[in-house]
């Protein structure tokens, strides 16, 4: 039996949550996946696994010996990454995840400029709106936007975002254009969300809770943005998904004083010993030009 080839099928297992969807994540035969726990806990001479119906659970034995093993992997990991020069020189697979939109728009083109200038570096980019465990799931860097929550996690401010109003021209011109956010109750309104939904805003050291007559309701941006580019109502986007229509003038920022504070974007990384030449020089170059990028944003 090969115990790390083992330690890796039994991690793979526990984080996807079962046998099933652990062979999936391998693209190994379930019968391989569950042979090889098997030959595992036969080893040890004690179960690690709980096996339901539908999912596993750990033992107390389980849950100790799969902390071990994540750091054995860590540690081989870490080096093979020093045997094969990793710390002297930027190189080997670098693994980013990022919010989808914000991702597409602001995080690509800035890391493929920078496989261009380290040529001995590979991207694997993972676009998700999903909250990436990095430690588990083998990620180098992440960007994150937000305040963040407490944690063992390294970041690096690269930049503000701001949650704004606007509307289309069609619209305003229909309608006429809110003053302040009170007059919002006066206009019909695209909402980003399961009903009700209300629309904060900060009058004279007051929340108030401001929000237009629903009209729409969507569950996506894409979506939030293709009704205001319609003309249906007024909605709220973050600035970097309307920006260009900002410019060319398809949409018209409303009560531009009344929006909230800017939300930072964030580059986080996980520190587990020495931190591997890729991810220093990704963060080098990517946080100038995320920030630059992000100043860059014309919100009208």
């Amino acid at each position: 039996m090969d115990r790390l080839d083992a330690m890796r099928v039994l991690l793979a297992v526990v984080d996807a949550g079962s046998l099933s969807a652990g062979s999936r994540a391998l693209g190994s035969p379930l019968p391989s996946v569950s042979r090889k726990v098997a030959e595992l806990e036969r080893y040890l001479g004690t179960n690690l696994l709980v096996r339901t119906s539908r999912n596993i659970q750990l033992t107390d034995a389980g849950r100790d010996y799969v902390e071990a093993a994540r750091r054995i992997i860590a540690d081989l990991e870490e080096t093979e990454r020093r045997a094969s020069g990793e710390y002297q020189t930027p190189r080997g697979e670098l693994s980013i995840t990022m919010p989808i939109e914000f991702g597409v728009r602001h995080v690509i083109p800035i890391a493929l400029a920078f496989i261009d200038e380290y040529p001995e570096v590979t991207l694997n980019l993972i676009t998700s709106d999903r909250l990436v465990h990095m430690v588990d799931e083998h990620v180098d860097v992440a960007i994150r936007l937000g305040h963040l929550p407490d944690s063992a996690l390294f970041a690096v401010k690269a930049g503000e975002f701001r949650l704004i109003a606007c509307a289309s021209p069609a619209y305003l011109d229909r309608r006429g254009a809110p003053t302040s956010p009170r007059e919002l109750s006066g206009h019909d309104g695209i909402m980003f969300g399961p009903l009700p939904m209300f629309w904060g805003y900060r009058i004279d050291g007051e929340d108030v809770m401001c929000t237009p007559r629903p009209r729409v309701s969507v569950n996506s941006a894409a979506g939030n943005l293709a009704a205001v580019l319609s003309g249906v109502g007024v909605a709220r986007l973050f600035d970097y998904q309307v920006s260009e229509h900002l410019q060319s003038g398809a949409l018209v920022r409303i009560l531009p004083d009344a929006d909230g504070e800017p939300r930072p974007v964030h580059i986080v990384y996980p520190r587990q010993g020495l931190l591997p030449l890729k991810v220093r020089a990704f963060i080098d170059w990517a946080s100038p030009r995320l920030r630059a990028s992000c100043t860059g944003l014309d919100c009208g």
